[in-house]
């Protein structure tokens, strides 16, 4: 379930939410601290949460920081935790009540934040309140729908959870409100999102893409070809690798 065994290619085919909102994140990074469009710009001082500036009316603020980061460590940490996590979600409640669940907890934190911080100026961003978010579904499911969830996986949301509070109020700068009020928020939402949910099963991706794929059976100019390329042979392995290497490199700048 946290396991990927996907290759690269169908990581992108079964998961295309959690793929889109990896690339959001590494584009507006991208086009914001090292390449600084002006519109990118733009995009940051109009999207970043203020708190103040909520208050005048520019509600739009309780959304816009959820795909915006600090710098490429925070991008990569959110995006990391959200390719782990978010996929076996993705597929359980599929594309849209996902996309609504992520939204919907990245707001609840955003709106506690704005709620209860005591500095009436005070700035954030970052999707840190939807990943949360996630984690209070899962902690949903191992409190009342066990069925949809093993006992080990059940073992690893628990110890990601006790982490998760323990590195939120340990650490410093982190924005404690959006962590907590993301969690309940996914967890309100979880009981009418996971009606009629099934558990998840990476095979029920592979069937349901085979089967659109059997269509064009009758005729396939690749059937004869020497077996799959080096790149769809070892690209799951090159992907992981290179997420690898960048967590190792954020963590040692």
């Amino acid at each position: 379930m946290f396991v990927r065994t996907e290759s690269f290619q169908e990581f992108l085919k079964f998961y295309p939410i959690v793929s889109g909102l990896v690339a959001i994140h590494f584009l507006l990074w991208l086009f914001i601290d090292i390449i600084q469009l002006p519109i990118a710009m733009q995009i940051l001082r109009e999207g970043i949460g203020n708190n103040y500036l909520v208050g005048q009316g520019e509600y739009w603020r309780l959304v816009t920081p959820i795909f915006l980061h600090g710098g490429f460590a925070h991008a990569l940490f959110n995006s990391f935790s959200l390719v782990l996590f978010g996929p076996a979600l993705e597929q359980m409640l599929g594309k849209t009540k996902f996309i609504l669940m992520y939204i919907a907890a990245g707001i609840a934190g955003n709106v506690g934040t704005y709620l209860m911080a005591p500095n009436a100026f005070y700035q954030h961003l970052g999707a840190s309140g939807a990943i949360f978010g996630i984690f209070g579904v899962y902690l949903f499911i191992v409190l009342n729908r066990k069925s949809l969830i093993g006992s080990a996986n059940t073992q690893i949301v628990m110890v990601i959870f006790v982490l998760g509070l323990f590195m939120t109020f340990s650490r410093p700068g982190i924005n404690v409100w959006a962590h907590l009020f993301g969690l309940i928020g996914g967890f309100a939402v979880a009981p009418p999102l996971l009606r009629n949910v099934r558990p998840f099963s990476v095979w029920q991706n592979r069937a349901k893409f085979a089967n659109r794929e059997s269509k064009d059976i009758a005729f396939n100019p690749n059937r004869w070809s020497k077996g799959p390329s080096p790149l769809k042979k070892y690209g799951k392995y090159v992907f992981w690798g290179i997420i690898i290497f960048l967590i190792a490199l954020a963590f040692v700048r």
